[in-house]
């Protein structure tokens, strides 16, 4: 009997060693980064996950920022949506609608007793995300903002000074054509995301409305404005251009990106967050600068908005995993980790404590171009037309747009034409998005 209940006991024993006292707590984390920026997503999970043992964040690339929105909204549906989702900024207005199917941030963090405070984060960030109360529904993560990155060597090669960037859209195009004459013949200037640059942030940097009620931020029932005479006109501009590659069309999203790290453009309009890719691919000297604007436009420049994205938590989770979440995401807001995040990969400091610490360390007397989008975004107090932008079914109508747009580049309509079109075809998309909300 001793004998049985010793193997007993012992056998006991072992198996309970062979086992973990508590299994990780598994939290999907479902992104867009690619490049050197998908390199520090997957160093921010390792790094959290190595501060403690209860929770493990785990990354999944999947796809465009179109694509892994859409992953994510299908996985909600069929019942299996990871605990954090990336989403751009433009998905916002669909992201608040979905009631049932978000976890908003402010909540998820006063029930997991983590210190939260949206007084804390830099106020053009925390306003994107926020309610009309203040009520912070998604967490900011890559905040970005427009800027026009060039080459210094292709400058100094065209006889252009390297050191003055042209600050107005006919500089930009004079610069452009002197680049194409010294030898850059396939591509003066270009930009990644036609519509983000050249309506969206275009509108808000010229003080001139995108739409109506705020740009959506104060309502659903809005309007689209972008078929102005200076809209029109920039379009028009960009049609002549690319008669000769001065202009040359790079795409509706950010893949045409590697035409300017390759040196074939030499001025390229893009992401802040582009800076990761740049010091690491780009064989040249280079810089940036603010986005042109056209002189005779009264109150231009205004001020940028946001680009980039935020993460949303996924509902119908467990209490114990959503504190998991909330343990991350306060990770993430540590001082130090968004310093070093910013000079690491040219997005935005969310908090006020990291921008303070970095510029008071004076990174960026000698990096001046990640200070860059966060003057633009501070450069005058918002207006009413450039708080922002919050238009729903935002991801279907941008296709739209730059469907319209490559029409007129194409010499099928010209340029009222197709922002005619691409007004009208969106207005039928917000009527179709506020149907659904108001439901």
């Amino acid at each position: 009997m001793f004998n049985r209940r010793f193997v007993l006991a012992a056998t006991a024993a072992a198996m309970m060693a062979a086992t973990p006292a508590a299994a990780q707590v598994e939290i999907q984390w479902w992104h867009a980064m690619t490049g050197v920026n998908n390199d520090v997503v997957n160093k921010l999970a390792q790094d959290f996950n190595a501060t403690q043992t209860e929770y493990r964040v785990v990354p999944v690339y999947k796809g465009s920022y179109p694509d892994t929105m859409n992953a994510g909204i299908a996985a909600f549906r069929a019942g299996n949506a990871p605990h954090i989702l990336q989403v751009f900024e433009v998905g916002t207005a669909t992201m608040m609608a979905a009631r049932g199917a978000i976890k908003p941030v402010f909540q998820l963090m006063a029930e997991a007793n983590e210190p939260f405070d949206p007084k804390a984060y830099l106020p053009a960030v925390a306003g994107y995300y926020s309610t009309s109360r203040g009520e912070m529904l998604s967490f900011p993560f890559n905040s970005s903002s427009a800027v026009m990155w060039y080459n210094k060597d292709a400058f100094r090669r065209a006889g252009l000074n390297p050191d003055v960037p042209p600050k107005t859209w006919p500089e930009v195009f004079e610069a452009a054509k002197k680049l194409r004459a010294a030898g850059f013949d396939k591509c003066g200037f270009s930009s990644a995301w036609i519509t983000w640059l050249n309506l969206e942030q275009f509108s808000l940097w010229h003080n001139v409305p995108l739409a109506s009620r705020a740009n959506g931020i104060d309502g659903f029932d809005t309007e689209l404005r972008f078929n102005s005479a200076l809209h029109v006109r920039h379009l028009q501009n960009l049609i002549e251009l690319q008669r000769d590659n001065t202009f040359s069309y790079s795409g509706r999203t950010n893949t045409g990106e590697g035409r300017f790290t390759s040196g074939e453009c030499p001025i390229f309009l893009t992401s802040s967050g582009f800076y990761g890719n740049v010091k690491a691919n780009a064989k040249f000297d280079w810089a940036n600068a603010p986005m042109p604007y056209y002189p005779d436009a009264a109150g231009a420049p205004q001020n940028s908005t946001l680009g980039g994205a935020s993460l949303w938590v996924m509902g119908g989770k467990p209490a114990a995993e959503y504190r998991g979440v909330a343990k991350f995401f306060a990770f993430l807001s540590q001082t130090d980790r968004q310093a070093r995040l910013h000079t690491d990969s040219g997005y935005l400091p969310i908090t006020l404590a990291a921008y303070e610490q970095v510029k008071a360390s004076g990174f960026y007397r000698e990096n001046p171009y990640l200070e860059t989008p966060i003057l633009q975004l501070n450069n005058k107090p918002p207006t009413e037309n450039s708080r922002g932008l919050r238009l729903g079914n935002m991801v279907q109508m941008r296709d739209v747009w730059a469907e319209e747009i490559e029409a007129a580049l194409a010499g099928q309509k010209s340029a009222q034409a197709a922002l005619d079109a691409a007004v009208s075809r969106g207005n039928t998309m917000l009527r179709q998005f506020e149907r659904t909300v108001s439901r």
